[in-house]
C-alpha cells in the first residue's frame, strides 16, 4: 500500500517549499516523485541543490543528460523515471529510436550516446570500480575525465529520484503516460 504523500508547494514542509517552487519553475509543473521527497526536506533539498548544479553548470547538451538519466532509471527498473526521461529525452531533441534503445537496455546507435549509456551501466554494474577498457572506449567518444566525475554525480542524483519513486511509487502525471514502461518492456 502506498501512503507517501504527494506535496504541493502548500502542503510541503516549509524547508522544502523553494525546492519544489524551484522544480516547477524548470519543468512547469511538480513532479509527482518530488512532491513525494519533499516529504523529507533533506531528500529533496540535496537533490535540487546538486540537480541545479548539473543542469546550470554542467558539461553534457541536455539531450545527452536525458540520456545519461534515462539509462539510470532502466537501470534500476524505475518506471515513473523511465517515463519521465523519456519525455524529456524528445523534448530536448533524442531521436525516439534512441529513446527506445535505452529502454530495451540496448545502446543506442549516437556514439556519444551509445558512449554515455555504456559508461553509466557500466559504473552501476561493477559499482564505480571502472577499468582502462571503460574509460578509453568513454574518451574514444569526445568525453574526458573530468566528465567520466560528470556522469557519477548525475548518478547519484537521478539515485535519489528513482529510489524514491521505486519505494513510493507515485502515480504517473499525464503528460508522461505516452511513456509508460514497465521493467519487462
Amino acid at each position: 500500500m502506498n501512503d507517501y504523500v504527494i506535496h504541493t508547494i502548500d502542503t510541503a514542509p516549509e524547508s522544502a517549499r523553494p525546492s519544489l517552487a524551484g522544480l516547477h519553475t524548470a519543468f512547469g509543473l511538480i513532479p509527482n516523485v518530488a512532491g513525494v521527497m519533499a516529504g523529507s526536506p533533506t531528500l529533496l533539498n540535496s537533490f535540487f541543490a546538486a540537480f541545479g548544479q548539473v543542469r546550470g553548470a554542467g558539461t553534457f547538451t541536455p539531450g545527452e543528460r536525458q540520456v545519461l538519466l534515462l539509462s539510470n532509471a532502466v537501470a534500476n527498473d524505475c518506471a515513473w523515471a523511465v517515463a519521465f526521461h523519456s519525455f524529456e529525452a524528445v523534448e530536448d531533441g533524442v531521436a525516439p529510436a534512441e529513446v527506445d534503445a535505452i529502454r530495451r537496455r540496448q545502446l543506442p546507435a549516437d556514439p556519444r550516446f551509445a558512449a554515455l549509456s555504456a559508461l553509466t551501466r557500466t559504473l552501476i554494474d561493477k559499482r564505480g570500480h571502472l577499468d582502462d577498457a571503460d574509460l578509453r572506449s568513454f574518451a574514444a567518444a569526445g568525453f574526458g575525465d573530468a566528465q567520466v566525475l560528470e556522469v557519477v554525480t548525475c548518478l547519484a542524483i537521478s539515485t535519489m529520484s528513482n529510489h524514491a519513486a521505486n519505494v513510493a511509487r507515485p502515480p504517473l502525471e499525464e503528460a508522461f503516460r505516452s511513456q509508460a514502461w514497465t521493467a519487462g518492456d
